[in-house]
């Protein structure tokens, strides 16, 4: 017999994505008897929860709204899953669309490999000029790292999943979601998850469809605030962000010295410094180009400018984190 599943979807102002996303959950073939739907919305000022209510209203689906004023992600995700009446809890974005077997896969593999938290690969994808560039770089190893899910990784156990499947009780033994991370809640979750003895699982047989931000002022912003919250949380959680979390910080720092040893004309250093601009360009160069067949010539050209806005305004991102903890800290 199929297990009962509620399924958790934060949601603010999403009137552009939501109908896809709502597509996806009426064509899952899991048993509807057994879902509820549970939209957590973060007091939305667009048609968001009209949408929701005039789509699924004479549907045989059991779903209902709730509002987090906040606005704040794991809080939305702490309400839904507190509301929750089911067995499995299975997150779900609204940026997303998710294929047909989606949530009998999640159950599938919750139940096989003895993982905590399961979740299959991220296909981003998006349309334009722009949106291609974006997609571009949103999935090469130089843009994201070792993001396995990104990255059309093998299946396998992971440090991270996107959205995931967990057992309800697990919230009990190991706490819901931090609160007081803005960002990067998933990598904190499951961090915990490991650190309590328990696995994480990656799945490559399906992938979910994500819609990236599809504009460059949207991208960094996402950059950014992605900066400045990896290193917010791993000062909550020690070892919860990855090496890869770091790099564009690292990239941004050697920038500045470079800048600084040029200026006072100090030859080595320099050399160093003019060595690594080289080496970021010819990798900027070679994976720009790498798909020039699936997006065209004008979406890699734009990648080309799109890699360093991104790495370095993660890398400031992570600048200002810093300052954040410093300020915590001298507060505290």
């Amino acid at each position: 017999m199929q297990e009962t599943v509620s399924i958790i979807i934060p949601v603010l102002n999403e009137e552009f994505y939501i109908k896809k996303l709502l597509e996806s959950i009426l064509n899952q073939d899991y048993d509807f008897s057994k879902i509820e739907v549970i939209f957590v919305d973060g007091d939305s000022k667009d048609k968001t929860v009209s949408i929701i209510n005039d789509v699924l209203k004479d549907k045989n689906i059991n779903y209902k709204i709730i509002t987090n004023k906040e606005k704040i992600t794991p809080k939305s995700l702490n309400m839904g899953i507190k509301s929750a009446k089911n067995d499995i809890i299975i997150r779900l974005d609204a940026h997303s669309e998710y294929p047909i077997n989606y949530v009998s896969k999640c159950v599938y593999y919750l139940n096989t490999t003895g993982a905590d938290n399961v979740g299959c690969l991220c296909d981003t994808t998006s349309e334009g000029l722009v949106g291609n560039a974006i997609a571009n770089v949103l999935t090469s190893k130089f843009g994201v790292g070792n993001s396995k899910f990104r990255t059309n990784a093998q299946s396998g156990y992971v440090d991270t999943v996107p959205y995931g499947t967990f057992r309800r009780n697990l919230f009990d033994k190991i706490g819901y979601f931090n609160e007081e991370l803005i960002r990067s809640e998933d990598n904190e979750i499951n961090y915990r998850i490991i650190k309590n003895g328990g696995k994480v699982y990656l799945f490559n047989d399906i992938s979910i469809i994500y819609h990236p931000r599809n504009t460059i002022k949207k991208l960094i912003k996402m950059a950014y605030d992605n900066g400045k919250w990896s290193i917010y949380t791993n000062y909550f959680i020690p070892g919860s962000m990855k090496l890869r979390h770091f790099i564009p910080f690292l990239f941004v720092i050697s920038l500045i010295i470079g800048l600084f040893v040029s200026i006072m004309k100090f030859k080595v250093l320099t050399a160093l410094f003019i060595g690594e601009l080289a080496v970021y360009l010819i990798l900027d160069l070679l994976f720009s180009l790498k798909n020039v067949r699936k997006i065209g010539l004008k979406s890699s050209l734009i990648s080309i400018i799109i890699y360093p806005l991104f790495h370095i305004c993660y890398g400031i991102g992570s600048i200002t984190g810093i300052g954040k903890v410093i300020k915590k800290k001298t507060n505290e």
